[in-house]
């Protein structure tokens, strides 16, 4: 059955067909024109970055990132089980190892009171993850990094112009690493950034995303020629798909308020669920501000969610669940990663079900939604 309410779907809100015109047009439609500029120092000056290059995704900036974190093989990187295996694979394709911890039960990011446990000699950074655009502890997790004297790499994907103590996800590690893909909440098809927060990463991560070579210091005029001067690859965005995230970008706060709309719509009809204890729906701790990225409940368990699945795929509206654990994927067993048991992780990987969550979605479909996911419990309890 055809999902006349889908999980996603890409919105146009601005001048993004319009840029992409210009981009085309102007003659410079490969990586670096002007629209890759504006939209870089676009995120600088709003996020208060100190320096923002868009990437062909945030896999591509995550794999910069570990190379730019001097991985090789026998280190380790601490990080969630709960993620996307970008984050882990970055790690893998330097020869490293990802060390699993096991995610908070409230925000479901990874619990910082378990790093430092994890920490041994071999271990070299930690990539936190912000799961839902609500941020990790990061306080307690640079504190963390200092002691031991480790790099920070944020996996921002899901946290673009989400905030911790009034400062955006991806500005408050070493590195942070943004995703445009169609799913998130501003996209160009596919795409990413890489945030340098540490000013000594900033000329090396140049030479990276220019296939290993100084064309950006030639670009500018710093060199009379450019030349092979590291490992890389072809990390550059087209600039017509930084046309098209410009426009987006210039309506973040647009975009944003109606995603809160939907978030709280969903919120306040599924309450009666949450305080009866038959769902449990997002927590968002005080000092975070979230992107209202996506909207999830947990289940009671994982047939009680692939049930709900069904009755919502009945009716004709998609929704998801998210991760497989990495801990438990068979890549994970051939690389013989050591299989700690991570229970908060598995339960709630389980029975996590996300709802239809986009820019275009109307009232009377969240309304739609909402009541299916009502029905189903009261068609459940009935019985």
């Amino acid at each position: 059955m055809r999902a006349h309410i889908p999980f996603n779907k890409p919105c146009i809100v601005g001048s993004e067909l319009i840029y992409v015109g210009q981009a085309v047009a102007g003659g410079h439609a490969s990586g670096d024109g002007p629209f890759t500029k504006r939209a870089q120092k676009l995120m600088e000056d709003r996020f208060d970055a100190k320096r923002v290059l868009l990437t062909t995704s945030c896999t591509s900036a995550l794999e910069m990132a570990a190379l730019l974190c001097d991985l090789g093989p026998g280190d380790e990187v601490i990080m969630p089980s709960y993620t996307f295996v970008s984050t882990a694979n970055a790690v893998a394709l330097r020869g490293a190892k990802p060390v699993f911890v096991d995610i908070r039960v409230d925000t479901l990011n990874i619990d910082e009171r378990l790093i430092e446990a994890a920490i041994t000699p071999r271990t070299r950074a930690i990539f936190p993850v912000h799961y839902a655009g609500v941020a990790c502890e990061m306080d307690e997790i640079m504190a963390i990094a200092r002691r031991h004297d480790l790099l920070v790499v944020e996996d921002a994907a899901q946290g673009v112009f989400a905030k911790y103590n009034d400062r955006y996800l991806g500005t408050i590690g070493h590195l942070g690493c943004y995703s445009f893909h169609e799913t998130k909440n501003f996209g160009c098809g596919e795409g990413g950034a890489l945030v340098i927060n540490d000013p000594q990463l900033e000329k090396r991560a140049e030479i990276l995303r220019e296939k290993g070579t100084n064309r950006s210091q030639f670009l500018r005029g710093d060199v009379d020629k450019y030349t092979w001067m590291d490992v890389g690859s072809s990390y550059v965005p087209s600039d017509m798909l930084a046309a098209f995230l410009l426009g987006q970008l210039e309506n973040m706060e647009k975009i944003t308020a109606r995603r809160g709309e939907i978030y709280a719509q969903y919120a306040r009809m599924l309450a009666p669920l949450d305080e009866a204890r038959t769902i449990q729906i997002p927590s968002v701790p005080q000092h975070c501000t979230t992107n209202y990225h996506m909207f999830h409940l947990l289940a009671a368990d994982i047939d009680e969610r692939t049930a709900l699945i069904g009755h919502l795929r009945q009716a004709g509206i998609l929704a998801v669940f998210h991760y497989v654990p990495l801990h438990s994927s068979p890549f994970a067993r051939q690389m013989e990663l050591p299989q700690s048991s991570l229970q908060v992780t598995d339960d709630m990987s389980s029975r996590l079900l996300r709802l239809p969550m986009y820019f275009d979605l109307r009232d009377h479909e969240v309304t739609e939604v909402a009541n299916c996911v009502l029905s189903f419990y009261r068609d459940k309890d009935s019985k």
